[in-house]
């Protein structure tokens, strides 16, 4: 996330870094030369240790509620794998290359399909008719929210969005601290929590105007990593104390808890990447010099990295993180009580580009990373009034 570049998330994507760190560390077991010492640098582990590490990272994910991880092969007939790397793969798919393309594609899609609940239907291009090797991955997630969201519409007032009648997602909870913000280097960036119900929550990353995306994404990995101090929601002045925060005193009946009301919009984002322009980031440049092999433990023959891609989706709705329902929940006053109490109100809207992080709860594992920019628009058939 520190490196995703600027213009590779300002038009929305996302990323999982979950998705690709194994199959880089399976390779970097088999590489030698160069090719292994960068791999390694990339992966941040010595070659030696790397497969034992992807392993182990595809068991914990695999043992999370609602996510699954799977690594595939496959491989020509005529190239001889060598027996000590195959066995240090997981238990899973193993396939044949054909050299016709359309079949290999079919059976990687269905692999893909099989292995992302359907969420992603086709591998990212890459098998050719001279293919020798491919190793897929594939990581699914699923979580609902312990509190769902209120479906409704949203006039937004300002900002890059300004003037534009959006589906609006909303929730009041007496848990403020669930929001905070952190000085990054880069400015403040305020963070919101949503917690799922498998230990996988989403994290929602509003920047100050101005931030690029990179580095609001970047502050919200520091804020996980504990490098930016985190000023909970009980503990932020009132006034405008972060990006898309108001705090205020307001009067009530009766005494209340300090009150959180979240405005977010729901979201579907969808992503290709090609990690071969960005060889240097994933440790392959050497090895995809197609003109020398670079994995003598892979295989006999010599062989080199030809392509490198990911494919990505995410879905955040008033149910949870890919679920998607229709929610409404009216109220109606029944009076005018006498307002003795003060209450702490805490209002986090974010009606502009924000970011997101799917994070493991008890390891703080990203598990995607992601932008948004595109929200959907309220339809007029839609059945709640748009909130101004």
């Amino acid at each position: 996330m520190r490196d995703m570049r600027d213009d590779d998330v300002r038009g929305g994507t996302v990323f999982s870094a979950a998705g690709v760190w194994p199959l880089l560390a399976f390779l970097a077991d088999g590489a030698g030369g160069p090719a292994r010492a960068e791999l390694g640098e990339a992966i941040g582990l010595p070659p030696e240790r790397a497969a034992d590490a992807a392993r182990e990272l595809l068991a914990a994910l695999d043992a999370i509620p609602g996510v699954g991880a799977a690594v595939g092969l496959w491989t020509k007939r005529t190239l001889t794998l060598r027996e000590a790397w195959t066995k240090g793969l997981p238990p899973g798919a193993r396939g044949v290359l054909t050299g016709d393309v359309a079949h290999d594609q079919a059976a990687l899609d269905t692999w893909s399909a099989k292995h992302t609940d359907g969420q992603i239907e086709r591998m990212p291009d890459g098998v050719a008719g001279n293919s020798e090797l491919a190793l897929a991955g594939a990581l699914a997630l699923r979580t609902t929210w312990l509190r769902p969201f209120t479906r409704g519409g949203l006039e937004v007032e300002s900002g890059p969005w300004y003037g534009r009648d959006l589906v609006a997602l909303r929730r009041a909870s007496s848990l403020p601290d669930r929001v905070g913000v952190a000085a990054t280097p880069a400015g403040p960036v305020t963070e919101l929590r949503v917690l799922g119900d498998t230990g996988v929550d989403v994290h929602l990353l509003l920047g100050a105007d101005g931030m690029a995306p990179g580095q609001v994404l970047a502050g919200g990995v520091g804020i996980l990593d504990r490098a930016w101090p985190r000023v909970p929601g009980t503990h932020l002045p009132y006034g405008e104390p972060g990006p898309g925060l108001t705090v205020r005193r307001e009067r009530h009946e009766r005494p209340l808890p300090p009150q959180l009301h979240v405005t977010t919009v729901p979201f579907t984002v969808t992503a290709g990447h090609d990690l071969s322009a960005r060889s240097d980031l994933f440790g392959l440049t050497t090895a995809m010099d197609t003109g020398f092999g670079h994995f003598p433990g892979v295989a006999v023959e010599p062989i080199a990295v030809s392509k490198a891609a990911q494919a990505a989706t995410a879905t955040f709705g008033e149910l949870g993180f890919r679920a998607a329902a229709a929610t409404l929940i009216t109220a109606v006053g029944g009076g005018l009580p006498r307002l003795r109490y003060s209450v702490t109100e805490i209002d986090a809207t974010f009606d502009r580009p924000f970011g997101f992080l799917a994070v493991h709860r008890r390891t703080r594992l990203v598990l995607a990373a992601g932008w948004v920019t595109d929200p959907e628009p309220f339809r007029e058939d839609e059945d709640e009034e748009v909130w101004r």
